[in-house]
């Protein structure tokens, strides 16, 4: 009988040890951003985004080579960049490529043709990285874990989510804003200093871009992270930057809030006249503008309605932290 009592309490302490290993690790507090960000990703190989012929002849289709895939190996070596492929190649007539399609690993060989100047051509059309702007969402003071975006960043040619290797996030500066029509998103025009860096990408999800910052952080916008039932109709706040890198919040309006398991949680309306002047409602590079309402952070800018770019939506601070975690 002792013994049973014992062993009901050394599992019962088990449990009490194991369990805040599965407890969310991000802090009660955190920075809300808003500022600029320059944006690139390197992807997890030789990213496919078109084909051509040579002399009649396409080597893409003979091999199997199709838009979107992601060449990792060529001769067996793995490759990253446009940089590696090219040199692997060399001056062969032929090489064995490995490549993904779908998280799946297949092998073929590609021949190579020579043009007209006697040059070797591959048939493909690809690129190794990607380069933007947006916006700075938050950084955990406390594990220095920054999230930025609120959705994922496609390839335009493939139209899917870039499979990334790694990133950077560096100091942006707005230029000048094209304003948003109906039908018609504008965006923000920005340079940013690629000798200035802020952070380190280590995802690209649909929930937003995440990595450790390696900036210095600044305390004085620290907000408690709000949970949906923290979110109310009505008044709130977005942080953003529409000239040079002054952060400044603008009012809206929160009609709507939807389940926690969708990616569009908020919705909204612009009612501030200073932003609708300037930009005609959300615009592109706003994505990522973190939501206050009151004490909290509850969400981020993710999507504009094309038809009205007075309204948008904005993803939960909660759904962003939680994938910064994984």
């Amino acid at each position: 009988m002792v013994l049973k009592k014992f062993f009901k309490t050394a599992i019962f302490l088990l449990l009490t040890f194991i369990m805040p290993l599965n407890a969310l690790a991000y802090s009660e507090y955190i920075i809300a951003g808003g500022d600029n960000i320059g944006i690139e990703l390197n992807a997890s190989g030789v990213l496919v985004v078109g084909t051509y012929d040579i002399n009649n002849y396409s080597p893409a289709k003979e091999s199997g080579i199709m838009i979107g895939d992601i060449i990792t190996h060529i001769n067996n070596k793995r490759i990253y960049s446009i940089e590696q492929l090219v040199s692997n190649i060399g001056n062969s007539d032929s090489v064995n490529l490995t490549y993904e399609r779908n998280s799946k690993e297949y092998d073929t060989k590609l021949t190579l043709i020579k043009d007209s100047d006697n040059v070797y051509k591959t048939g493909l059309y690809v690129k190794d990285s990607i380069t933007g702007v947006g916006t700075l969402t938050f950084i955990d003071p406390n594990t220095n874990l920054f999230g930025a975006l609120g959705h994922e960043i496609v390839e335009k040619a493939t139209g899917k989510i870039l499979e990334i290797k790694d990133g950077t996030i560096y100091d942006s500066t707005v230029t000048s804003i094209t304003r948003s029509s109906k039908g018609s998103p504008g965006e923000k025009n920005a340079r940013y200093d690629k000798s200035s860096v802020q952070g380190t990408i280590s995802e690209n999800t649909i929930h937003g871009i995440f990595g450790e910052y390696t900036d210095s952080i600044n305390n004085d916008s620290l907000y408690k992270v709000g949970t949906i039932d923290n979110i109310k109709l009505g008044k709130a706040y977005i942080r953003t930057v529409l000239n040079g890198s002054e952060i400044k919040e603008y009012e809206i309006n929160i009609t709507k809030i939807s389940d926690k398991n969708t990616i569009k949680n908020i919705t909204f309306d612009i009612t501030d006249s200073e932003l609708l002047e300037t930009t005609g409602g959300v615009v592109q590079g706003m994505s990522g503008s973190p939501i206050i309402q009151g004490e909290y952070i509850i969400g981020a800018v993710t999507h504009v309605v094309v038809d009205n770019p007075t309204k948008g939506y904005g993803i939960l601070i909660t759904n962003m932290l939680e994938e910064a975690e994984n």
